[in-house]
């Protein structure tokens, strides 16, 4: 799979994902995908929350792990 089909793949799961960072005042935008390493910004109140980093990792990132072949781990970029 080529980086622009993650980036596409990458794009429909974070729109499912949207409205739950939506509904606590946050959101996301995808920066990149490359070598199966998603770059995320987290906006809102997502960018400023000490709970961020569990809402990556245990939210965004396992979700695409399980559902975008090749994606191997998301990096927060601020």
């Amino acid at each position: 799979m080529t980086n622009a089909e993650q980036f596409e793949q990458v794009k429909e799961v974070l729109d499912k994902l949207r409205p739950f960072l939506l509904r606590d005042g946050g959101d996301c935008e995808l920066i990149d995908v490359e070598d199966g390493v998603v770059k995320l910004r987290l906006l809102g109140a997502c960018g400023s929350c000490p709970s961020s980093t569990i809402t990556l990792k245990a939210g965004i990132e396992r979700a695409l792990l399980e559902e975008v072949p090749g994606i191997v781990e998301v990096e927060q970029v601020f």
